[in-house]
């Protein structure tokens, strides 16, 4: 294999195994924040927050976590035929599967970039250009400029009322972590094959 994919794999794997450890213990995080609201709503008055709270920290979790789960290769299989074969053989298998997920998480990526734009405030339909006048803004100008550049934000529907772009923006770092990973879960399939091991 190349230097520069047996560093790729290496960089990714450590990037994604770091933050999938911090990741994981969010599921405290979830349970203090259900807890809290089951002592809200039974001792004092229900607090607005919880519950939408608990859902984006849930989906920061699955969504930040994913890298992490397909690096240690526990995600979910169907192990009819799989489990009996080679590993040189599950290696062509996952070559070949992988790039259905390459193909998923970018558009996964792009929905999320066009999401997170219009959460910004941008509501046109050049998502890219509008990030680059937005780095451009902050960059040069400092925080002010770069609020000038935003539109009126996105918020939820809901009585709390929280702005979605964080959310957002947490998805778009999710899908390109997992986008990484997948792509050096490719790299690891094609030195199997070849005989090798990264």
């Amino acid at each position: 294999m190349p230097r520069m994919a047996v560093i790729f794999v290496r960089v990714i794997d450590r990037f994604n195994r770091r933050i999938g450890r911090i990741v994981m213990y969010g599921i405290f995080v979830m349970m203090g924040i259900l807890l809290w609201s089951s002592a809200s709503k039974t001792f004092f008055q229900p607090s607005l927050w919880t519950l939408e709270m608990a859902q984006f920290s849930m989906v920061a979790y699955y969504i930040l976590g994913g890298p992490y789960s397909l690096q240690l290769g526990s995600n979910v299989r169907m192990d009819l035929f799989y489990g009996n074969w080679d590993d040189r053989k599950k290696a062509w298998f996952d070559a070949f599967t992988v790039l259905f997920l390459i193909f998923y998480l970018w558009i996964l990526l792009y929905g999320a970039l066009g999401s997170a734009a219009y959460g910004l405030g941008y509501f046109g339909t050049e998502y890219f250009s509008f990030y680059g006048e937005l780095i451009w803004a902050f960059l040069t100008g400092g925080s002010d400029a770069a609020t000038e550049v935003l539109g009126h934000m996105e918020r939820s529907s809901t009585a709390w009322r929280p702005f979605l772009w964080p959310i957002k923006m947490i998805m778009i770092f999710g899908f390109f972590t997992m986008l990484l990973q997948a792509i050096s879960e490719l790299l690891k399939d094609v030195a199997k094959i070849r005989g090798m091991s990264l």
